[in-house]
């Protein structure tokens, strides 16, 4: 008997409402577990242990220096801040081998190598050098430094690099700007990172601000998975564009045509927040930061490198030597940083002057190619040759 419309009706609106109810408990339940998923990621916090899982070092070639990209499109590369991340990408990850004396180099974007190649930066000119230590090891130079200028941006990374491996020597290149008192916390890198940052201050009784208004402290909302995901984006990211790195070696795009600096200077005599000349002040510069990177190596030697500065013959040049330094400041911090220097112990060289001015492209500290293998030429001899301090 065939059954009456009216029941076919009732049973097929049961079967829909029973699916409509089917739905809603799927969506509940991932509502649930997605809940539940961010309220446990933001209890652990485990970003930064994520850094720490890499294809570099593995099914990747290292890089040669710490990422930084500006447009990873062309320069096949990411600025991040997740320093465990930046360094599971890094050379400096590999196990030392048991010939081999390693120098850690740090500092700011002339260290790192702007507009050079791989090969062409400080430590790529120092590594083709096949130098040797007075014991015989091999001399394996590894670039981190990194760009902007700052002390304290050096020392974080100086850290992090003594808890990972052993250094035989640290080499530092240093000028005024990196000592600037109020610049020392302006890097992106250190606010993303307060606790370390912090910590390292109050260690050190540093005179700066560990209360620093910049330093980004996350809500528990904000160390959810969906407060995070940006980080966690940069954390492919890095690892993707380590294919096109290992296929071409490219980190950075390089223009045909690269800008060249100032040679011809305002009639300004102002240094940073500092508008007329004056004696430059202990609290001016940074020097307990440097300490506290000398102090931080212990046993491991240090040398202090004043790195060299473009000193124009354009208009205004007698009163600046260029657009980041007047000459009364710069003097007066080539006087505080050799006294320090004596009076503390330690191993400092000064190459100032020691570059030819045709050598520097866009800013007053980034040296061409064969400006970096002079620098080079004159490191390996002072430290590993005759001169060796």
């Amino acid at each position: 008997m065939a059954s009456h419309p009216s029941q076919q009706t009732t049973s097929e609106h049961a079967q829909i409402s029973m699916d409509w109810r089917s739905i809603g408990r799927i969506i509940l339940k991932a509502a649930v577990l997605f809940v539940a998923l961010n309220v446990i990621f933001a209890a652990c916090r485990p970003v930064e242990r994520l850094g720490k899982m890499s294809l570099y070092n593995q099914l990747l070639p290292s890089r040669a220096r710490l990422p930084y990209g500006e447009v990873p499109q062309r320069d096949f590369n990411l600025t991040i801040n997740n320093i465990p991340a930046m360094f599971a990408s890094h050379e400096w990850d590999r196990p030392k081998k048991e010939d081999e004396f390693r120098v850690l180099l740090i500092g700011d974007s002339g260290t790192w190598g702007w507009y050079l190649r791989n090969d062409d930066t400080l430590a790529g000119q120092l590594n083709a050098m096949d130098l040797e230590s007075a014991g015989g090891r091999r001399v394996v130079v590894y670039n981190l430094g990194y760009p902007v200028m700052s002390l304290t941006k050096d020392l974080v990374l100086l850290d992090e690099a003594l808890a990972r491996s052993q250094a035989d020597l640290v080499l530092w290149p240093v000028t005024l700007q990196s000592f600037a008192r109020g610049r020392q916390l302006e890097h992106p890198l250190l606010h993303e990172n307060a606790e370390r940052v912090q910590a390292i201050i109050n260690n050190n009784n540093l005179a700066l601000d560990a209360a620093d208004e910049r330093f980004v402290t996350r809500t528990f909302l904000e160390e959810s998975l969906i407060g995070r995901r940006r980080d966690l984006a940069d954390l492919l990211r890095l690892q993707t564009w380590g294919f096109a790195w290992a296929a071409t070696g490219r980190d950075q795009d390089i223009p045909e045509a690269i800008p060249l600096r100032k040679s011809d200077l305002e009639a300004d005599e102002s240094w940073l927040d500092i508008p007329e000349p004056r004696p430059l002040e202990a609290n001016d510069l940074s020097m307990d930061v440097l300490a506290a990177g000398i102090g931080r190596a212990g046993p491991t030697p240090i040398i202090i490198i004043n790195e060299p500065i473009f000193i124009s013959e354009g208009q205004n040049s007698n009163i600046r030597y260029n657009s980041f330094y007047p000459r009364w400041a710069y003097d007066d911090y080539r006087a505080l940083l050799e006294d320090a220097a004596a009076t503390e112990g330690w191993a400092y060289l000064d190459f100032w002057d020691a570059i030819p001015a045709a050598q520097f492209t866009d800013t007053p500290v980034h040296l061409t190619a064969d400006g970096t293998r002079l620098l080079a030429e004159l490191i390996s001899a002072a430290v590993f040759g005759e001169q060796s301090p």
